[in-house]
């Protein structure tokens, strides 16, 4: 059987370069894609140190708010690689900032980032899927995507949009041959807090407490891995209160508010 081909945006760092490691292990054809060609590399090195081979791993620098470049990526994957097994929507930005100090703009990148590049991907690779009627498509969410929190409306939003979307397309393809996966994180140890948007836009710079407490990204990445193999339709990962809230919105919005609350 020929080895899986997986795609993965935002894999130059966080859990879109500790999904490249897994996969590497798992011996995939891998294609690697950010905007930062440099630390594209820096991780295809790291693949093909971990044993996968050279002609294995293909380096597509992507901005995935460029929706016009997509149609040329997707038909590079093809000629390279043969196809696109499994592509994990992993691109995305983050935020710190309350609403009322909050540029329009940044909304505006978020909302393009977050939601726009994933489901212009995402459509540049379906009709290859549909007509193999075999594929699975994956995005990172986040527990953000079902539960509001403070200084983080835009990015909430964005996360709400995504799994709103992604569960939608699950219902219309699924039955041709195509999987749908919604990761949902919770407080990982990465530096999205640090790179994240502050109100004016700058990168807020700081890490989270709860970022600094979360769940190791390489058992954040093994957890996914597990998740996508099986095939499983929503795929929560974390290790903290953050989890629980998952259940409490579903048994107590009202819960689940207060707590919210007393977080701002």
């Amino acid at each position: 059987m020929p080895a899986q081909t997986v795609w993965i945006t935002g894999a130059s760092s966080g859990i879109g370069e500790a999904l490249a490691l897994r996969f590497a292990q798992d011996g995939a054809r891998l294609v690697l894609s950010a905007r930062r060609e440099s630390e594209l590399e820096r991780v295809a090195v790291r693949c093909r140190d971990s044993g996968l081979a050279a002609d294995k791993v293909l380096v597509l620098p992507l901005d995935v708010t460029d929706w016009d470049s997509l149609p040329v990526a997707v038909q590079t994957v093809l000629d390279t690689f043969g196809s696109v097994d499994l592509l994990i929507n992993n691109a995305g930005v983050s935020q710190r900032s309350l609403c009322k100090d909050t540029d329009m703009a940044v909304y505006q990148k978020l909302m393009d980032v977050d939601v726009m590049g994933q489901i212009a991907l995402t459509k540049a690779v379906l009709p290859h899927m549909l007509e193999r009627r075999a594929g699975h498509l994956a995005v990172t969410s986040s527990v953000a995507g079902k539960v509001g929190a403070p200084m983080r409306t835009g990015y909430c939003a964005a996360k709400h949009a995504v799994m709103g979307f992604f569960d939608a397309l699950r219902a219309e393809v699924e039955g041709q041959g195509v999987q749908v996966s919604t990761i949902t994180p919770g407080f990982i140890r990465t530096d999205i807090s640090r790179n994240a948007l502050a109100g004016d836009g700058s990168a807020y710079g700081e890490e989270d407490e709860d970022i600094a407490g979360g769940m190791d990204v390489t058992e954040c990445a093994e957890v996914v891995y597990k998740g996508l193999k099986a095939k499983k339709r929503e795929i929560p990962v974390g290790k903290g209160k953050e989890m629980a809230a998952l259940w409490v919105k579903r048994i107590s919005p009202e819960a689940l508010f207060r707590m919210a609350r007393a977080r701002s």
